[in-house]
């Protein structure tokens, strides 16, 4: 019951701070990009909760379980591509436009556009559709079962959408501090109690979960590699992101920003899977589709209530601020990158703000849909890294890295990256296993860098207009 109440209470607490903010909306850079007056602190919280998610909770999780910290490696490749997002915040903030698709039309043309916005869809309504579940499973656990994972699910929607239209980015992005601050504290605070509780360092070591190799745990180098490259090419590429750098006061702000992104970044990722491989030598013997809750079981049974409690909320925070963010980048996309860009350009700021509240709600619906699709949330989470990092971040990087990437290439690249991600999926489910047994990442990143560099220089050079203003 005390998991319940202190749940419940956090959540009264994020809608009323949502309706607060619901008052403060004039304008869409309100409800899109908080204003543009987001100062390094804050956009520190608002990136570290949008990218620590369910992704982090349940499948690196998983993988930590079965493969100890040998699942480091897939969450070092979001560690390496926010080192490299450092000397393009400036620049991105410069530009000072609202969303990737923009940067992409600026430096390619309308198609790039429509199929950043097409493959931001897909990948995001996936990562939604799974914080959705993993909230089913907290509400599922704490009530012992009485709440079905089913209804849990459906709950745990309704609050997403319910919150995420309220005020958009503006209430997003400030809550954020709020939530990185109860991560850093639950999460931290139950690595010493769950060592204790299980019996100290010799029965764990004793106790994990066997691995065949030290370095890769019971993974292949195949295996390992196609969860560091998805990860490296999200944290390159990722909407969030560059979302949240639109919203910074100014350049220099957003730069100082991912300084302390990567730091908390990094030490979260690695007190997060400390957690399940301490866990594992506890909790042992769990089937795969279990091995991802291996942090809940932590939080409602290794530990002592109140630090049970904390961690359970740090667990929600990062549920709830990864679904809002993930919700609200595609529904701008979708009104400000097809609806206002293509037919109706005089949108005036109240009815974007309607509109893309209404779309936030039809996004949520699809999310919904798709849970039964992925029912692992490892394979979910992986898929969607893939889908966008080879579908938009080779020709993203191109931007601000290669002046001699053309349209052609640009938007084949994309194009190419998408579909063949797309396809591979859909055989993985109809098959039952990956096609050659290869990760979709190997054979859609292949075709992407292929199409963007091939078609590139076999195609006229680009005017300096088209690349000069990312390279100032």
């Amino acid at each position: 019951m005390a998991y319940l109440i202190t749940i419940l209470a956090y959540l009264v607490f994020l809608f009323i701070f949502g309706l607060r903010y619901t008052k403060r909306l004039k304008h869409k850079e309100d409800f899109l990009v908080a204003g543009r007056t987001l100062m390094a602190p804050v956009l520190v919280g608002t990136l570290l909760a949008s990218w620590i998610g369910s992704g982090d909770i349940f499948s690196v999780s998983d993988l930590s379980y079965n493969h100890g910290y040998s699942s480091l490696i897939g969450s070092s490749g979001g560690w390496l591509g926010i080192i490299i997002v450092f000397f393009i915040a400036g620049r991105v903030r410069r530009f000072g436009q609202f969303t990737v698709p923009d940067i992409l039309e600026a430096r390619y043309n309308k198609w790039a556009r429509i199929l950043a916005t097409i493959t931001t869809i897909i990948a995001f309504v996936t990562i939604v559709s799974y914080q959705f579940r993993g909230g089913g499973w907290v509400l599922n656990i704490i009530t012992e079962g009485k709440i079905d994972e089913k209804q849990g699910i459906i709950i745990v929607a309704v609050f997403v959408i319910t919150y995420t239209l309220l005020a958009g980015m503006l209430s997003v992005a400030h809550l954020d501090i709020f939530n990185g601050i109860i991560m850093i504290t639950g999460i931290f605070l139950a690595v010493p109690f769950l060592i204790h509780h299980v019996g100290g360092l010799d029965y764990i070591v004793a106790n994990v979960t066997p691995r065949k190799n030290s370095i890769l745990g019971n993974m292949t180098w195949i295996q390992a590699m196609g969860y560091f490259i998805p990860t490296l090419l999200l944290a390159l590429g990722n909407g969030n992101m560059y979302q949240r750098f639109f919203s910074a006061k100014n350049e220099k702000e957003a730069k100082k920003s991912v300084i302390g992104w990567v730091i908390g970044v990094i030490l979260l990722g690695i007190a997060l899977q400390s957690l399940a491989v301490v866990g594992s030598s506890y909790f042992k013997g769990l089937e795969a589709e279990e091995a991802g809750k291996i942090i809940l079981f932590v939080a409602h049974k290794g530990v002592p209530v109140a630090v049970g409690c904390t961690l359970m909320v740090a667990i929600v925070a990062i549920i709830i601020s990864t679904a809002n963010s993930f919700l609200l980048v595609p529904a701008t996309n979708v009104i400000r990158d097809i609806y206002q860009r293509f037919i109706n350009p005089d949108l005036p700021d109240k009815k974007m703000i309607l509109y893309s509240r209404l779309t936030v709600v039809v996004l949520g619906l699809i999310a919904y849909s798709l849970i039964s699709f992925f029912p692992r949330i490892l394979d979910a989470a992986y898929a969607a890294y893939t889908v966008y990092g080879a579908g938009i971040t080779p020709a993203l990087m191109a931007v601000f890295f290669w002046k001699r990437a053309t349209t052609a290439g640009g938007v084949l690249s994309m194009l190419g990256g998408m579909t063949t991600t797309v396809i591979w999926e859909i055989i993985n489910k109809v098959q039952g296993h990956l096609p050659l047994g290869m990760p979709a990442i190997y054979p859609a990143l292949i075709c992407s860098l292929s199409l963007l560099i091939a078609v590139s220089l076999f195609t006229q050079k680009p005017s300096p207009e088209k690349w000069r203003p990312f390279f100032k």
